[in-house]
Order: structure tokens, then C-alpha cells, then sequence
């Protein structure tokens, strides 16, 4: 991750540092000097190895969704062609449960009709498209967002392009704070219930699913509030998620 690039340089630096200033000491001596005594390496121990193994996930994650959209096409295969508020107007009118009069995002459907022109752009819910190759075939996607009201959830969703068909390849809701996208990933951020916290979700495209799976979730420390210093457990890969 660009993160994590300085870093990595600064331990490069120190180590050539350190390389540099072993190798001037034993030309001083003009001989090898020794380092002390080696500690030995710990191989990792297993604990419970009986351990009877769970029958259920702590809790369900659908790891991967993909959907083709209803009642749209798409002129000349091209995704910037499609208007973004036709898209979540599609997907209003494919779950009337959620988004219908007594749905849990009913002020979405609401406030849609203020993207249309001559609507209060203020009361919006749609955010700004972004297009960027995230499938890998040289072709823009389109990742899009918009408000979930009247909860303070956003969702986020990724459309491809399939024998003229839109294809929604990622649909997530959460409460979120920001989003990247990195290569053909997709990072989320999420406030954390602990102050200076926060949750970092991973999607990255699988070929082999044709959709974006859930690759990763971090608990974070980002400054502020008390660091509690752990590390969280890496999640399955994409490649295991899909076996």
C-alpha cells in the first residue's frame, strides 16, 4: 500500500546505515567483528489443536454481489453515457422494500427527485461519480455513492460494462467516512465505536466472480484517543474467499 512506502524507505535507509558503519569498523580492525550471539528462531506454536471448529461465521459478510440492472442499457458500451441518477433511480425501483414508503431509506427515494433538473441540488442525495478501470478491460467503471436518509448510512456501488448490460459488481451500505480506490481495490472507511479508531474494509475485483469481493477489515489506529496496540488478523484473500 502507498502508505506504508516511507516506511519501508526509512528502514532501508537505517539498514544501509548500519551496513555502511559495521563495514567501516572492520576495516579499522581489518578484521570481521562479532555481533554477539545469535537468538533462536521460535517456530510458531499452535494452540488447541482439538479446538472444535465453529459451524457458523461470527457474523455474515456477503463477500462478493452482482446484479445486472433492470430497464437500462448502455449506448455504445459506454458507462459515462448512462445518467448516474438513472442508475439509483433503477435500484429504487428494484427493492420497493427498502426504499418504498415504509422502507428503512424512504427520504432517499424522496430527495431523488432534487438530482432531476430543477431540483434543490442541496437536498440531493446522489455524490459525485467517479469512472476508473477497477475489471482490468481497458475500460472505464463507474463507482458511485449517495446518501441512505433518513440514517446517516452511504451507499456505495460499482457498475460495469457486460453485452450492453450495466452490471452492478459492488453494493455495500455503512456508515462512512471516507472511500479510496487504489489500483482495483476499493477501500472504506468506517468510524470505530472507540475514540482515534477507525475500520478500513478492502474490495477488490476477482475475475473468477466477475465482482468486487471482500478481501480485508482493519481495526485502525489513526491519532487521537488512547492507541491500544494490536494488530489485527489479516482476512482471507480474494482467491479464498471465492473457494
Amino acid at each position: 500500500m502507498p502508505v506504508r512506502r516511507p516506511v519501508r524507505t526509512a528502514l532501508t535507509v537505517a539498514a544501509v546505515a548500519l551496513l555502511a558503519a559495521t563495514a567501516s569498523a572492520c576495516g579499522d580492525a581489518g578484521e570481521l567483528q562479532s555481533a554477539g550471539p545469535t537468538q533462536t528462531a521460535d517456530s510458531p506454536a499452535k494452540l488447541w489443536p482439538d479446538l472444535r471448529p465453529a459451524s457458523s461465521p461470527a457474523y455474515p459478510y456477503a463477500v462478493s454481489t452482482r446484479e445486472t440492472v433492470k430497464g437500462l442499457t448502455v449506448p455504445g458500451d459506454d458507462i459515462r453515457r448512462i445518467d448516474p441518477v438513472d442508475i439509483v433511480a433503477a435500484e429504487l425501483r428494484a427493492h420497493p422494500a427498502d426504499y418504498g414508503s415504509k422502507g428503512a431509506y424512504h427520504a432517499t427515494a424522496e430527495r431523488m427527485k432534487d438530482c432531476r433538473a430543477g431540483g434543490d441540488r442541496a437536498r440531493c442525495p446522489l455524490l459525485k461519480p467517479y469512472y476508473r478501470d477497477l475489471t482490468g478491460d481497458g475500460r472505464p467503471d463507474l463507482t458511485l455513492g449517495f446518501r441512505l436518509y433518513p440514517t446517516n448510512q452511504t451507499a456505495v456501488r460499482v457498475y460495469t460494462v457486460e453485452g450492453h448490460h450495466l452490471v452492478q459488481v459492488l453494493a455495500d451500505n455503512d456508515a462512512i467516512t471516507g472511500v479510496e480506490l487504489a489500483g482495483r481495490a476499493l477501500v472504506e472507511r468506517s468510524p470505530a465505536d472507540i475514540s482515534g479508531y477507525e475500520y478500513r474494509t478492502t474490495w477488490e475485483w476477482d475475475p473468477r466472480q466477475r465482482a468486487m469481493v471482500f478481501s480485508r477489515d482493519e481495526y485502525l489506529h489513526i491519532g487521537g484517543g488512547r492507541a491500544r496496540h494490536r494488530t489485527p488478523s489479516p482476512s482471507p484473500s480474494p482467491a479464498a474467499s471465492a473457494s
